[in-house]
């Protein structure tokens, strides 16, 4: 495949448009060891020249640079000194400079400290693993890092050290009491001592933190650079970054879904290898345990071999948690709640089919809806062998059709955007024609983008399922459809919020054959583009307020655009000209009125509620006492009020679910495609969300004049 259709999937999986730059450049000549400079240098040019909104290189501009690199460099104090960062001080002003003239010396000052102590404090975990711990000693660990400053001293930094190894023994220490009390009738089971548990925990730990540094001494010096340049590219919007080139060729991968797996994107946060997204229609979303926010702990081949995942790269994670098609790994997860999980999942190959459009039919007789779940806006761009996200749900609005449905349900929950003709061309089946969203670049007057094709696929009742992960293209659909008043959004207080466009720079492209040795550089993705509702406002931090808003664990937990570091703001051009859609819109009020009257006498979403309150509560508490009886508590506690949330978010009632009749034949050719079909439908009959959506739809259809 050459290089150029390589950049272009590339934007097709990231971007809400694949729009380029068709630019090459040419910086200053460095020298031919100077990887770094030439990195800097293209990306200081790209975004000086490219991004919607360029930024003033100032001195405020390198305080913000300085503070973040550092920030990044050693995120948990538990490296650097406040000595090292009094002697970095000096560079805090002049970044600025350095950026203008590719120049990494406060980098490389920065980096050369962090080495220095990083050889010193990987001493440490060994010699203070080697003792026995004093449990009994009354103290406590900040386990928020933004509320500690950098360590005074050496020996201070180790202190720092023990107690946090203390904390990660008596967790596993907890874990160990807590299976043995569990498992006390069984005579089998080998019961320890107290002493025995803390040894076994020690050892544990050693080898987790053996690892974990090995990982830490296996990055290379891009990995670091890329800290670096990504201080730079963040203060000019979040979602601007530079790719390495492993990085990028990773990113590739798991965007493509070809691989096999489980279906779960992982991400660092701090010690933990976190979910950041649960793919629809992948091994773990069928097995509906795993959910966004999890932290892995450990996780446990077929042949019983386990490995402790805390303190492990993703990239090492991943390799631990990909495996063949066919077998079972066990993810152990300590959820938002506190509470601990082992969950098993039967790995299988992870394919962009997972993210096309599909049907099925809830309900019978005169009570039937369509349901159609989109999991992304995806775009046939190689051809007629690939799908188009705009062809596949005008097919299965046809299949409903024949299906004789009396109102449409559109998912886009976890839907996180993708091609922007593709949502045009969405809405336009659900209006004749009109416009669907502007977009405007720096600079340039707005331009409305319009579906002039004409006449509506689906003119019935219409209900769109949104959540806090619904972003981009699925915010510019459920804007347009809510413009219209075409139809009912409902779900969280807010959709994600991501109202701007990124392009994806190859940066081996923008530079002269003079360079070839200095490649492969990575890529650079940047905001080029923002988008505007057809009523004059943006998505951008705002998102999409739902009509009929549903309770969810993240409701009291700062979460989407707004709460990113320099996102860009929020603002309103003139609305375009379009007509309101008339059919059903006079009951939308009373349709609204009883779902919410329905939803306050339900006691899954009172719970709900009530869950999300607590995990905000918790999230507070960042004081963890180490005194092994006071923290036994501390953990049963947690244990015992996160047990009666168990089960919140299945419905009472399940839901009557049908495939449509022109699938059964593809369903029934084989037992695979039968045990996805019942997969699917076993999580569809229980979703608490969808049977309110569902009466929504059947309220909807109760109103409605074509």
């Amino acid at each position: 495949m050459s290089v150029l259709k390589n950049l272009n999937r590339y934007r097709i999986l990231i971007l809400v448009a694949a729009i380029g730059l068709g630019f090459a450049f040419y910086p200053p000549v460095p020298k031919a060891d100077e990887k770094d400079k030439l990195i800097m240098n293209i990306i200081y040019q790209v975004l000086r020249t490219n991004h919607f909104s360029p930024q003033s290189l100032d001195d405020d501009f390198s305080a913000k640079v300085y503070e973040g690199f550092l920030e990044n460099l050693d995120y948990n104090k538990r490296f650097l000194i406040q000595e090292d960062v009094d002697q970095l001080e000096s560079y805090r002003l002049k970044l600025d400079d350095e950026i203008r003239s590719s120049d990494l010396s406060f980098f490389d000052d920065a980096f050369d400290r962090y080495q220095n102590r990083y050889t010193v404090v990987k001493d440490f975990y060994k010699e203070i693993l080697a003792q026995p711990m004093d449990l009994e000693v009354e103290e406590s660990l900040e386990t928020d890092d933004d509320k500690l400053s950098y360590a005074g001293s050496m020996e201070e930094l180790k202190d720092r050290w023990r107690q946090y190894l203390k904390y990660r023994i008596l967790l596993r220490m907890d874990d160990m009491m807590t299976d043995q009390e569990k498992d006390s009738a069984d005579s089998e089971t080998e019961v320890l001592t107290l002493a025995e548990m803390e040894e076994k925990a020690r050892t544990k730990e050693l080898e987790m933190h053996d690892d974990w540094f090995n990982s830490l001494d296996d990055l290379e010096r891009i990995d670091w650079v890329s800290t670096y340049m990504n201080a730079i590219t963040a203060l000019y919007d979040p979602h601007t970054q530079y790719f390495p080139p492993e990085k990028k060729e990773d990113f590739e991968i798991n965007m493509t879904g070809q691989l096999q797996g489980i279906g779960a994107q992982l991400q660092q946060k701090g010690d933990y290898v976190t979910i950041s997204k649960v793919i629809v229609g992948s091994p773990c979303w069928k097995q509906g345990d795993l959910e966004v926010g999890d932290k892995i702990l450990k996780v446990e081949q077929e042949d019983g071999e386990v490995v402790d995942l805390v303190g492990i790269s993703v990239r090492k994670a991943v390799k631990h948690i990909r495996g063949p098609k066919g077998t079972v790994v066990k993810l152990t997860v300590r959820k938002l709640d506190g509470s601990k999980m082992d969950i098993p999942i039967t790995r299988d190959i992870v394919e962009l089919e997972s993210t096309f459009a599909k049907s099925t039919v809830i309900g019978e007789g005169e009570d039937k809806v369509g349901y159609i779940r989109l999991p992304k806006f995806y775009v046939n761009f190689y051809g007629d062998e690939n799908h188009d996200c705009a062809e596949d749900v005008a097919k299965e609005l046809e299949k409903l059709k024949a299906e004789g449905v009396k109102s449409v349900v559109l998912d886009l929950r976890n839907n996180g955007g993708g091609s922007l003709q593709g949502v045009i061309d969405i809405v336009g089946l659900f209006i004749d024609k009109g416009p669907v969203v502007q977009v405007k670049a720096s600079g340039q007057r707005p331009k409305v983008l319009s579906d002039t094709k004409g006449g509506v696929v689906y003119d019935g009742p219409l209900v769109v399922m949104v959540n806090k992960f619904s972003a981009s293209a699925s915010e510019i659909f459920a804007a347009a459809i809510q413009d219209y008043k075409r139809g009912i959004i409902i779900g969280s207080n807010s959709t994600f919020g991501k109202g701007t466009v990124q392009n994806v720079v190859d940066m081996d492209r923008t530079v002269n054959l003079a360079y070839n040795d200095l490649k492969p550089l990575g890529a650079l993705k940047l905001t080029i583009q923002k988008y505007y509702r057809i009523n004059g406002g943006t998505p951008q931090l705002k998102g999409v307020q739902a009509d009929i808003v549903t309770p969810d664990n993240y409701m009291y937990i700062p979460y989407g655009e707004k709460e990113q570091d320099y996102a860009l703001p929020y603002d309103e051009i003139e609305p375009a000209d379009y007509d309101l859609w008339e059919s059903g819109v006079a009951a939308y009020p009373a349709i609204i009125d009883r779902s919410k009257s329905r939803m306050d006498t339900n006691s899954h979403f009172a719970m709900i509620e009530e869950y999300a309150r607590w995990i905000k509560e918790e999230q507070e508490h960042t004081l963890i006492p180490l005194r092994l009886e006071e923290f036994r508590k501390y953990q049963e506690d947690y244990r015992a009020e996160a047990k009666q949330y168990q089960g919140m978010r299945k419905s009472q009632t399940e839901l009557t679910i049908s495939s449509n009749k022109a699938d059964l034949e593809e369903i029934n050719s084989s037992e695979e495609n039968l045990e996805k079909r019942d997969n699917w439908h076993k999580a569809l009959k229980k979703d608490l969300y969808l049977s309110e959506a569902y009466l929504v739809a059947l309220d909807l259809s109760a109103n409605y004049t074509p």
